[in-house]
């Protein structure tokens, strides 16, 4: 009986190409998916837009790349990253591709939003004229968390204020490395809403580490570039991110920021009924001034008037038509025909146009074909009187007329010789 052959050694391996190895490397990250990951900033260094250090704690590093604009990396400072895992074929180098690098620890914060604050104050950005609030606005934009206590509280002022008002919620991450910018696509998305006039960035109270996003320099710049007004409220009274010093109004909790921008149905009505009833009282007392006016006029009077300055009107006309009238005007020409040397002017065109007409005269002679006879040429003429130029014009016994100056010839021709 033969036994089964079994290895006894370790499996054969696996040729792979290092492009396959690659490549199943880098399929094996994608089950770990966005990450949140805290360590300290080793060596950063910026290229660029972007900016490349080393993420370590006790016993682990990781390669950190991202945008220098969402990424804060500060030597030795403790960062929260959000990102995902790629790997780098070309280096063979496993590197966490971040969106957001933000600072933990309250010193660090406070060092974050100073600076972010000097650059947007060096743009001008915290100085810039504030835009006023709607006071109907088409529709209320609103930017909260999944927490339903903020949401409530602004649709209870809503039901409150005017029920039934539009409103456009949004509700997006409001903590964490990568909240920042999903706050800041919530606010660029309904900017980009046609009829919201008005958008609130509102969520409640928490430390400094929970309302960082709100510090963020990117979101200030959103809130700046933002097309319609923005509202921040933004914690409670004591809480202030740095969104509240570049928002169009700064509201000390998401309640007052609801009654801030929700129009108030029942003053509004009544404002417009004091609008009416001004309207109708003013139109009444104008009226009563017209009749008390109509009462007091003299209509005979007034006709008189009338008819004495149609009267001046029609003397007016009768003058202007008698200095039209021919006779009128005759006189009125005679008059500035008096006035005028005429006889010396007639006699200097008469002996103008006179020179002129000498002159014509000598041109006329000099051109005068008698006058070209007279000096002893003639004019010869063939049967059919057409003018002989040329001599291929008649031929040998053909009767032509010469005429002279004084009288004329008729001549039979003997020979024609060439031109």
């Amino acid at each position: 009986m033969t036994l089964p052959m079994f290895p006894t050694g370790p499996a054969a391996p696996r040729a792979v190409t290092l492009v396959r190895l690659a490549g199943e490397i880098a399929r094996s990250l994608a089950p770990v998916g966005r990450i949140s990951v805290e360590g300290e900033v080793y060596k950063p260094r910026r290229v660029g837009t972007r900016i490349y250090f080393t993420l370590r704690d006790r016993v682990a590093q990781i390669a950190v790349s991202g945008p220098a604009s969402r990424c804060r990396a500060v030597d030795g400072e403790r960062v929260g990253v959000v990102g995902t895992l790629t790997w780098i074929s070309e280096r063979g180098q496993l590197q966490l591709m971040a969106e957001a690098a933000t600072p933990v620890g309250a010193g660090a914060v406070a060092a974050m939003v100073a600076e972010a604050r000097r650059r947007l104050g060096r743009d001008g950005l915290l100085d810039r004229p504030r835009r006023p609030l709607p006071r109907l606005p088409r529709a209320i934009g609103v930017i909260c968390g999944s927490d339903a206590a903020v949401r409530k509280d602004i649709e209870s002022v809503v039901a409150a204020r005017f029920p039934g008002y539009p409103l456009r919620i949004v509700e997006c991450l409001l903590s964490g490395p990568a909240a920042s910018l999903a706050i800041t696509d919530a606010l660029v998305g309904l900017g980009g809403e046609a009829d919201v006039d008005v958008i609130v960035l509102a969520r409640g109270g928490g430390d400094a580490a929970q309302l960082m996003p709100f510090s963020d320099e990117e979101l200030c710049r959103a809130i700046c570039r933002s097309p319609v007004p923005v509202v921040s409220a933004i914690g409670h009274e004591g809480d202030r991110p740095l969104c509240d010093e570049v928002a169009d109004v700064r509201c000390a909790t998401p309640l007052a920021a609801a009654a801030a921008v929700v129009p108030d149905r029942q003053a509004l009505t009544a404002e417009l009924a004091g609008w009416r009833a001004a309207a109708q009282l003013a139109f009444e007392r104008r009226q009563d001034a017209a009749g008390r006016r109509l009462a007091a006029v003299d209509t005979g009077q007034a006709v008189r008037q009338g008819a004495d300055r149609a009267h001046a009107r029609a003397e007016q006309a009768g003058a202007r038509l008698r200095l039209l009238h021919p006779r009128g005007r005759l006189a009125e020409s005679r008059a500035r025909l008096g006035g005028l040397e005429w006889r010396r002017r007639v006699h200097e065109r008469v002996a103008r146009a006179d020179g002129r007409l000498a002159a014509d005269r000598r041109q006329l002679d000099a051109l005068s074909p008698q006058r070209v006879l007279e000096r002893g040429y003639a004019v010869v003429r063939a049967a059919d009187g057409t003018v002989v130029r040329r001599s291929p014009q008649v031929a040998s016994g053909d009767v032509v007329e010469i005429q002279l100056a004084e009288g004329g010839l008729a001549a039979r021709v003997e020979r024609v010789h060439g031109s």
